[in-house]
């Protein structure tokens, strides 16, 4: 969806001042807040990122900042080329070998970060690893040219729903940034799928926008899904992705009062009953599904319901980043959640 001028100035009247330029017309503005130490939200493969200097302490509060994210949860650093990647990070057998069949695209690697590298400690919050991505797109041509990482997650306040689209950005967060490039809708529309090689195989860390199945071919060792202890990499708090009004998955009926976020060509009992209905895929197409996922989330938030209710989504492919979504939103709130 392109920003025209109508809608940006109704973003400008609730609040925004953020300049929106295409990313046709963005290449050197960016460059200019990045090299000051500032921070740009970016479109990526995935979803909207707010990206600022993974080698400046001060940018990196800055992203912080700006999403009032918690600063115990870490932050991806996106890479231009591998020669970057290994200035920052000891690449294994089988990373090397998932970043040559995933990247660029909608992979994160979990590596130890080496001893001389320039990413800053408020990027990887004190952890002995760093999560890598090398996106495609305008956000890669944008660090090749800057010819450092950036740092960035989703660019949405933290705990509230991820942006996949410009307008999403300046409505949530046009009021603390300088610059959004509106690259159009995100065509991934989930985060990225964030993995860590071990000794007994591929350890899934938070699912995203690659199904797990495929990195299990792509490596040839055993996934891992078992839970871990503490937090390994961005994502990874309970409560996430949350929309003002609560959210309950995996719902059999419409509760009065209650909106609907549907799936598949089929409703569930009481569905004409729901204040507001948004279908994720009326075909059922998990891809499809993925994209919608947020800004039909965002839509629903918006009718003023105050409990979403969530027709069952199978688990299966990008089914399981869906889900895991899904959960997070669902989750109680305790102010300390966090975004990619």
């Amino acid at each position: 969806m392109l920003w025209n001028a109508a809608a940006r100035r109704a973003a400008r009247n609730e609040g925004s001042v953020a300049d929106i330029l295409k990313t046709d017309d963005a290449l050197d503005a960016a460059l200019a807040i990045l090299a000051r130490g500032g921070i740009v939200a970016v479109p990526t493969e995935t979803v909207y990122g707010l990206a600022g200097d993974a080698t400046n302490g001060a940018a990196v509060a800055r992203i912080f900042e700006a999403k009032r994210r918690p600063h115990f949860n870490p932050l991806i650093a996106h890479v231009a080329d591998m020669a970057m990647a290994e200035r920052l990070a000891e690449f294994d057998p089988v990373s090397r070998q998932l970043a040559a069949a995933f990247w660029p695209g909608p992979l994160t690697l979990v590596l130890r970060l080496k001893a001389n590298s320039p990413i800053h400690p408020l990027v990887t919050a004190g952890l002995p690893t760093v999560a890598l991505r090398m996106p495609g797109g305008f956000a890669h041509e944008l660090i090749a040219a800057f010819g450092r990482p950036l740092a960035a997650p989703s660019a949405n306040s933290s705990g509230r729903i991820t942006a996949t689209t410009a307008e999403a950005v300046a409505a949530d967060l046009g009021d603390r940034l300088e610059l959004i490039v509106d690259g159009g809708a995100t065509p991934v529309g989930l985060e990225s799928t964030i993995v860590k090689a071990e000794a007994s195989g591929v350890r899934v860390l938070r699912p995203g926008g690659i199904a797990a199945d495929a990195i299990e071919t792509a490596a040839g060792v055993r996934l891992l899904r078992e839970a871990t202890h503490g937090i390994q990499a961005p994502g990874m708090l309970a409560s996430h992705y949350a929309p003002g009004a609560a959210v309950r998955p995996n719902a059999q009926d419409v509760r009065e009062g209650e909106a609907l976020l549907a799936f598949g060509p089929e409703r569930i009992e009481g569905a004409a009953r729901a204040v507001a209905v948004m279908n994720l895929s009326a075909r059922g197409d998990l891809r499809e599904a993925a994209a919608h996922l947020f800004s039909y989330l965002a839509e629903l938030d918006r009718s003023g319901a105050a409990t979403i209710a969530v027709e069952p989504v199978p688990s299966e492919g990008l089914g399981e980043a869906i889900n895991d979504r899904l959960a997070r939103a669902a989750a109680p709130r305790d102010g300390t959640d966090a975004g990619d």
